[in-house]
C-alpha cells in the first residue's frame, strides 16, 4: 500500500519528539495538554488512536490514568515501547484509525485522534475514523481530532520558502482558491474550517472547542525560541487567550476539534 510506505518512510526518518519538545513544539503540546487536563478526571480511561511515539499516551498514564495507544508505524511503537515505565499502565496495539475493532463501543471516556486526519485523503476513510472514534467513546464522553490547516502552509511553504509559483504549476495548489490539493505522496492533508464542518456534519455530537493549538507560533518560530522563560510565559498567556477566537483560528498549522458524544 502506498500510503503505509509513504508515512512508513517519513516517521522513521523524522523525529516527532523534537518537535513537541522545541520552545515552538511547546506551544501545539501544553494548549492540547491544557485542554485534555480539562476533561480528564479520575478513573478515566482513554484511548489515543495514532499514538505516533507517545507524547501524549505517556504523559497521560505518568498522571495515574489508564491509556490504550493504538499506531500504525511500526518504528513509533518500538519508540513509544521503550518509554514505559513502572509508572505507567497502557497498553499498545498496532492498528488502523478506519478500524478500531480492538475495542468494544462506548468504552472510553476520552479518545484523541491527534494524527490520523492529518493522513486520510479520502472523505469516506475520513468519516470512517471519526465515525470509529465515536463508536468507542461512552456516552457523554470527549473525543479530540487534530488536523492540519491549509493556509499556514500557503502562507508558510508557499510564500516564506518559496514554493507558491512551483506548487500552483505542478497542480498541488490550486491557483484560484490556493486550496493544497494533497495526496498520500504529499503525506498531509490540508484543511480550511468549512471543511472541517462539513466533515463533521451529521455526527451526534456537541462540539465543546475549536481551538488553533499552535496559532501564530510556527510563523515565529525563530522569535519564539529566543525567548526567555519569562517572556515565553507572556507569550503561551497571550496564545492562550486567543487560540479559539473564530477571526484568527484559520492562520493556524495545527487545529483541534473537540465535541461531546451525546
Amino acid at each position: 500500500m502506498d500510503e503505509l510506505k509513504y508515512l512508513t518512510e517519513y516517521y522513521n526518518n523524522y523525529d516527532e519528539d523534537g518537535r513537541l519538545t522545541s520552545k515552538h513544539g511547546q506551544v501545539e503540546f501544553l494548549t492540547t495538554m491544557k485542554y485534555i487536563n480539562k476533561f480528564l478526571k479520575k478513573g478515566m480511561r482513554v484511548l489515543e488512536v495514532g499514538a505516533g511515539t507517545g507524547r501524549y499516551s505517556i504523559e497521560i498514564a505518568e498522571k495515574g490514568f489508564q491509556v490504550d495507544a493504538i499506531e500504525l508505524i511500526q518504528h513509533n511503537i518500538d519508540i513509544l515501547k521503550s518509554k514505559v515505565t513502572e509508572k505507567c499502565t497502557i497498553d499498545i496495539k498496532q492498528g488502523n484509525a478506519t478500524d478500531l475493532s480492538w475495542y468494544n463501543d462506548e468504552t472510553f471516556d476520552i479518545t484523541l485522534v491527534l494524527g490520523p486526519l492529518y493522513h486520510l485523503f479520502d472523505d469516506n476513510d475520513k468519516k470512517q475514523a471519526i465515525s470509529e472514534a465515536i463508536r468507542v467513546t461512552k456516552k457523554d464522553g470527549v473525543i479530540f481530532i487534530a488536523y492540519c490547516m491549509n493556509d499556514a502552509t500557503i502562507i508558510n511553504w508557499g510564500f516564506q520558502q518559496g514554493n507558491i509559483t512551483e506548487g500552483i504549476q505542478s497542480g498541488i495548489i490550486d491557483e484560484n482558491t490556493f486550496k493544497c490539493l494533497s495526496n498520500p505522496s504529499l503525506l498531509f492533508e490540508m484543511y480550511r474550517k468549512e471543511e472541517i464542518d462539513n466533515l463533521m456534519a451529521g455526527y451526534d455530537v456537541e462540539r465543546l472547542h475549536f481551538i488553533a493549538t499552535d496559532l501564530v507560533t510556527n510563523h515565529m518560530r525563530s522569535t519564539i525560541d529566543a525567548m526567555d522563560e519569562k517572556m515565553f510565559e507572556t507569550y503561551l498567556n497571550y496564545h492562550f487567550s486567543i487560540c479559539e477566537r473564530s477571526d484568527l483560528i484559520g492562520i493556524t498549522h495545527h487545529s483541534l476539534d473537540i465535541f461531546r458524544k451525546k
